[in-house]
């Protein structure tokens, strides 16, 4: 069973948190084979300030607004999953207009 948490800021309409919580579970059904009926997800929407993060990490450059994901899974997943995994996860979010766009990469070049 993935546990997922989802940290957005506030103020999104229902209709943007739907797809976010529905664009991460798609990515864990399809890519890490998850069980379609799998779906334990804890959404949490904060004040910008309550986020904090750097300008810029490991020449990323990040800027608000800052979504951030956290799954919870058993072992056994290969890197490859994880990294096709995360970038379908990336996707996501991306697909979700949050204003100001939303920063994504490649996760094979890092």
């Amino acid at each position: 069973m993935p546990l997922v948490r989802i940290t957005m800021p506030e103020g999104l309409a229902s209709s943007q948190r739907s797809a976010l919580s529905d664009g991460v579970h798609r990515a864990l059904v399809e890519v890490a084979k998850a069980p379609a009926d799998d779906k334990f997800q804890i959404l949490e929407a904060g004040r910008p300030e309550s986020i904090v993060f750097t300008p810029s990490y490991l020449g990323l450059a990040h800027h608000a607004p800052l979504v951030v994901i956290q799954v919870f899974m058993n072992v056994g997943r290969t890197v490859e999953v994880k990294k096709a995994l995360y970038a379908a996860l990336a996707d996501a979010v991306t697909a979700v207009a949050l204003g100001g766009g939303v920063m994504s990469y490649d996760p094979t070049t890092r």
